[in-house]
């Protein structure tokens, strides 16, 4: 966990499980790009006039190769995210989504999704494994809290994202995901991680947006911004984007300070309505998959604390730069101390001091068969002697 912007978490975990940790996917592109052939995009905005996106009605059959980059196989043996609450502060999620029925709880009206990007992160982060392969979350038995940080066209505001954020942590969620990355609202939504932080939420949040929008008057792309908010507040998991190639895509903003990377281009994932499939890219969906990871974590080690989880899932991350989200590390991997050093063992505890007594009865025992035996060894030389000479004195 951050405390400032140029202060990022470092790898420092046992050298046997970096070895053992899942390698960058390369190896995965082929499937990805053949399964996720006629899939709809996500969508992350929509225009003022346009209706709500429609199901989809193409499903991917192969395992997403997100699940195979991340060693989802292993982490899930391990952990499912059960009796945790992850919040998606974004644009709503379908109480009804494929794979979510029945553990989301929406605030508000945050139950439906127009959009259908709260729903596709959700889905990323907690949906089940349906038969037939295709997407699945990295905390099946996570529960989904939505809340709008949005419209309900999508379009986020610092006002709305900050009071997404603390309405999260009022009700108990120990992962908050949002969606977001603005360009203003350092104060607000500082204020507002601060505020999750004091009720031991961990917030995870895209390092930039998904795209850069069009200028409206010159129809050019906005320069990127060096920061974005709540990613770069202290205390956020700020997280970037990979391919199945392990790159990132060229139109992608470019900015430094990430603290995790995650699967997040050519992703699958489910809609707010009907059981298609959707395909997405950006960092919003790599910080989608590292709150599921967060999740795992809290459920398997419930006494940490949220300082403490974002420091295990960024010091077991698999070593490049920045670091790559391997759940299974996170969950297994044995850290150095919160001071640099390796765990320290337990403090010996001597025993207590034996008493005295029973070693001074073996004594006196001792001593007395000692002397029986000098008497016995004496009375069989003196006896015959004295015998021999009639009991007389030696001199008479």
């Amino acid at each position: 966990m951050r405390t400032a912007r140029t202060r990022r978490s470092r790898a420092s975990v046992v050298a046997g499980v970096l070895l053992a940790a899942v390698p960058p996917a390369v190896a995965f592109a082929p499937a990805a790009a053949a399964d996720s052939v006629g899939l709809p995009a996500v969508r992350s905005v929509l225009g003022a006039d346009e209706p709500c996106v429609a199901a989809s009605t193409a499903r991917a059959k192969a395992e997403p190769w997100a699940l195979g980059a991340l060693g989802m196989s292993r982490a899930l043996t391990l952990s499912q995210g059960s009796g945790t609450t992850v919040a998606v502060v974004d644009t709503g999620v379908g109480e009804d989504a494929a794979g979510l029925s029945g553990r989301v709880v929406a605030v508000g009206a945050a139950g439906s999704d127009c959009v259908g990007h709260g729903t596709f992160a959700a889905g990323l982060i907690a949906a089940e494994a349906r038969g037939g392969g295709g997407p699945a979350g990295l905390a099946p038995a996570a529960r989904i809290l939505a809340i709008r940080g949005t419209d309900e066209r999508g379009t986020a505001s610092v006002e709305r994202v900050a009071a997404g954020i603390r309405s999260a942590a009022d009700e108990g969620a120990s992962v908050i995901y949002v969606g977001a990355a603005l360009g203003e609202g350092k104060s607000a939504l500082t204020a507002a991680v601060a505020y999750a932080g004091r009720k031991d939420a961990l917030v995870v949040a895209p390092l930039a947006p998904d795209s850069l929008p069009k200028d409206r008057a010159t129809g050019e792309l906005v320069r990127a911004s060096p920061w974005y908010w709540p990613a770069s507040a202290p205390g956020v998991l700020a997280v970037t984007d990979y391919g199945p190639d392990g790159g990132r895509p060229d139109n992608a903003p470019v900015i430094s300070g990430a603290d995790l990377a995650a699967p997040g281009d050519a992703v699958i994932g489910v809609g707010a309505r009907g059981s298609g499939h959707f395909i997405g890219s950006g960092a919003s969906f790599a910080a989608a998959h590292v709150a599921g990871a967060a999740a795992l974590v809290r459920a398997r080690y419930p006494e940490m604390s949220a300082g403490e989880v974002s420091r295990r899932l960024t010091e077991a991350a698999y070593p490049a730069s920045p670091p790559r989200l391997d759940p299974y590390a996170a969950l297994t991997a044995v850290l150095a101390d919160a001071r640099g050093g390796m765990p320290r063992p337990a403090k010996a505890v001597l025993p207590a001091a034996a008493s005295g007594e029973p070693r001074g009865r073996a004594l006196v025992v001792a001593g007395a068969g000692l002397g029986v035996l000098v008497l016995v060894a004496a009375a069989a030389v003196v006896v015959p002697r004295g015998r021999a000479r009639g009991w007389r004195p030696a001199g008479g």
